[in-house]
Order: C-alpha cells, then sequence, then structure tokens
C-alpha cells in the first residue's frame, strides 16, 4: 500500500483522485487552489478537488505558497506525490520529499504541448490525435522523464469538455497500475527528446477572437476548443457574441458576412454554420431564436466591427 499525497485543482483531476482514494492506496494529504470569490464577490468557491476531499473525510489544504510546506510534508512519512493540473510549481525542496518522487499526469504526448493548455491548444492546430504522460517531475516546466504514455485519436468536431472528460478518464482508468509500478521499480523512466519539445501557452481572452478571414476549419477548430471559456468570440454594434456550436458548410460568402437565414457566415476559405450562440450577459440560444430578435440579419458585415 503506497501512502500518497495529492495535488490537483480543476475537474481534470477528479476522477484520478476518486480512483486513488478508492484503491487500497492511503491519500494523506490533498493539496489545491485556495477558494475564490465569485466575480461580485458574494460567494467563496472552493475547487472541486476540496469540496470532493471534504466529503470524504481526507485532509485538504489549500496554501497560496507551497514554498511554507517543506517542514510539514517532512514530517510526513509519505511515498509518492501525485500531481493532476494543480496550477502551481512545486518547489525542489518539497520534490525530494518523495520516496518515489512526484509524478505528473500531463493531458498531452509529451514532449509535445508542455504548459498550461495542452487539451486546447492540440484542437486549435486540429491534431489527429493526443492523450496523456505519466512523468516524474523536475525542476523544468513539464520536462521530467516519462514512464508511460496512453494515446487516443480526437474525433470530429470534438470539443474541450468531451476531450477533457476523455482524457480524464484515461488517467484514471490507468493511475493505479502506474502507482504499483513505480513503488514495485518495475516501470522505466525515458528522458524526453528536447528537439520535439512544443509549448502550449496559458488560454487568454484575446485568443478566443474570431478573424473571419481564416478558414472556417480554423475558426470552427478555435469554436471547439474555447468553450466554454473564453470562446470563440467576436464583436458586434459593441458587444461580445460568443458562438457555442458551428459546424462547416460550403455555401459561398464573403467573409464575415451573413449569408442566410441559416446563420451561415462567410470565412476565408468555405463557410461556418453557426448552430448556437451566447450574446454577452445573456443565456445560450439556438440559431433560429437568436436571429428572431437580434439585430444581426441575412446581409449584416461581422468584419472589423
Amino acid at each position: 500500500m503506497a501512502k500518497i499525497i495529492f495535488f490537483g485543482t480543476p475537474k481534470f483531476a477528479l476522477p484520478i483522485l476518486k480512483k486513488i482514494y478508492n484503491s487500497k492506496h492511503e491519500v494523506l494529504m490533498v493539496y489545491t487552489q485556495p477558494p475564490k470569490k465569485s466575480s461580485r464577490g458574494q460567494k467563496i468557491n472552493k475547487t472541486v478537488i476540496h469540496e470532493y476531499s471534504e466529503k470524504v473525510s481526507l485532509n485538504v489544504k489549500t496554501p497560496n505558497d507551497l514554498l511554507g510546506e517543506e517542514t510539514f510534508l517532512n514530517k510526513i512519512n509519505f511515498d509518492i506525490g501525485i500531481v493532476v493540473a494543480y496550477g502551481k510549481l512545486i518547489p525542489k525542496e518539497i520534490l525530494n520529499l518523495s520516496k518515489y518522487g512526484f509524478i505528473n499526469l500531463h493531458a498531452s504526448l509529451l514532449p509535445k504541448y508542455r504548459g498550461a493548455a495542452p487539451i486546447q491548444r492540440s484542437l486549435i492546430n486540429r491534431e489527429k490525435e493526443t492523450g496523456i504522460s505519466f512523468m516524474k517531475i523536475i525542476e523544468k516546466l513539464d520536462s521530467g522523464p516519462v514512464c508511460q504514455k496512453y494515446k487516443i485519436a480526437i474525433n470530429k468536431n470534438e470539443n474541450y469538455n468531451s476531450l477533457l472528460a476523455r482524457l480524464s478518464s484515461l488517467g484514471e482508468d490507468n493511475v493505479i497500475e502506474i502507482i504499483e509500478k513505480i513503488i514495485e521499480n518495475k516501470i522505466k523512466f525515458v528522458d524526453q527528446n528536447e528537439h520535439e519539445a512544443s509549448y502550449a501557452k496559458k488560454i487568454e481572452k484575446l485568443d478566443g477572437k474570431i478573424n473571419w478571414n481564416e478558414s472556417a476549419e480554423l475558426i470552427q477548430a478555435k469554436v471547439n476548443a474555447l468553450n466554454p471559456n473564453p470562446g470563440g468570440w467576436f464583436i458586434f454594434d459593441n458587444e461580445r457574441y460568443k458562438i457555442l456550436r458551428a459546424e462547416i458548410s460550403l455555401t459561398d460568402g464573403q467573409p464575415g458576412e451573413v449569408i442566410n437565414e441559416d446563420f451561415i457566415v462567410g470565412c476565408g476559405n468555405k463557410s461556418l454554420k453557426i448552430i448556437e450562440i451566447q450574446r454577452q450577459g445573456k443565456k445560450p440560444q439556438n440559431s433560429k431564436e437568436f436571429l428572431m430578435g437580434s439585430k444581426i440579419k441575412p446581409g449584416t458585415k461581422l468584419l472589423n466591427v
């Protein structure tokens, strides 16, 4: 039985924590990001990892900085650290405390897409496959030796939420085997090829801005990758509109022009049929409902407005 310290924050990490908790192994402590205030400051929002840990009576800590945790962790006799999208770098002083090291589950086929947004960037770049990698953490971001990779194909028109769920499930299915092989010394770590490394930088709001002169395929990839936040969006009449679902159309039209009542918009190559859209501050609507009460009509030009 391994004694484990778990580090994780978003919903991607939750199935992996649940799997470990329900195994024969012991989770001594959970670390997750501190609670955040809602946009209007009326509510304090705990991470899903925080909420689950409290629900099943796991010890949980939410420090703003891990540097002060070295003394505490040094007193705990733990075997291995498991890290899944924690959101902060773990100091080398802490990395040295674990008998079998700290193992990170990263949502890409390393060394491709190191960094904060591997799922979104793989979709934006229209990759055909992706996967997860189990790697030993060293000081340099996502560059430690890898012990196992698991590949999956990216489905046609797949969006961020569906791919995230499939990759999380892949981690859930394999994390216990990885832990046990590591503590039994039955797995080999292989250094990453630095010449093949690429980086998936953090997604910013501006990444979602739509350029209608780009191809419909590129715009659709952006819509799928950035749904729900920040979304693939455009500005019209000083308001932001977020496209939630869209599909490729062969209807001809000028880039940025709403071609017809099916809400097909011309692009640099082919066109995009908008299926679901959300006006700033409003609820999502299907295209038919939206067009009935909108200033956007067939013939409207969405370029540079």
